[in-house]
């Protein structure tokens, strides 16, 4: 499992809250306000930031952010999203990290991108040409900055953006920007076939392949 020597952590967004807990604060993830139904509107179109650092063993690519995760600029952020829960009974995390302590993942070796910036209410809104050319930006970054595997949360949207129709969960026999490329199931709680132990499940099996 990636450990805390993959590299420095990045300098921790000016608002987000401080690593750690404080003297008398209970342990775990904090749960956050969740936004208004006006923040939601306004965060529509809106882009956030990459987790992104040195040593990357994983860089997790989500299909695009949600309303939700624009208007608080955490990934995978809306209640129901298995991504946080399975990554931690994957192993790949040693406790359970809320959306809002995602700059720890870098210590992890673990990152997170999209395949579109753009934020959308749903992921049928996007159209092909948006995912072919978020596949070309993703190609470019991935190309930089050279993670172990791209695990792309979604197989639907790994196969318009990068034209392979008769891609499936699993390792891939391609490549994208000359890293290894990893597809999982979307962990959206709409994706209701998946179930959370299935989606830690998969989540495992890319782990196992890094030991």
């Amino acid at each position: 499992m990636p450990t805390s020597s993959a590299g420095p952590r990045p300098p921790r967004p000016p608002g987000s809250p401080a690593r750690g807990t404080s003297a008398g604060a209970p342990a775990g993830p904090r749960r956050p306000t969740a936004p208004t139904g006006a923040e939601l509107d306004a965060a529509r179109d809106r882009a956030i930031d990459d987790v992104l650092g040195p040593g990357l063993q994983v860089l997790f690519c989500g299909i695009n952010p949600g309303l939700y995760s624009a208007a608080t600029g955490h990934h995978f952020a809306r209640p129901g999203n298995r991504f946080w829960p399975a990554l931690h009974r994957s192993g790949f995390t040693p406790r359970l990290l809320a959306p809002a302590e995602q700059w720890e993942l870098p210590s992890y070796g673990l990152g997170i991108t999209n395949v579109v910036a753009r934020a959308t209410a749903r992921a049928a809104e996007l159209s092909p040409e948006e995912f072919r050319e978020g596949g070309a930006r993703l190609a470019r970054l991935v190309a930089g900055i050279r993670p172990r595997v791209l695990a792309v949360a979604g197989v639907t949207a790994y196969r318009v953006a990068f034209g392979r129709p008769g891609a499936a969960v699993g390792p891939q026999e391609g490549d994208v920007g000359g890293t290894p490329v990893w597809v999982l199931p979307n962990p959206s709680g709409l994706n209701a076939h998946w179930t959370l132990e299935r989606i830690a499940g998969e989540m495992r099996r890319l782990r196992e392949t890094l030991t």
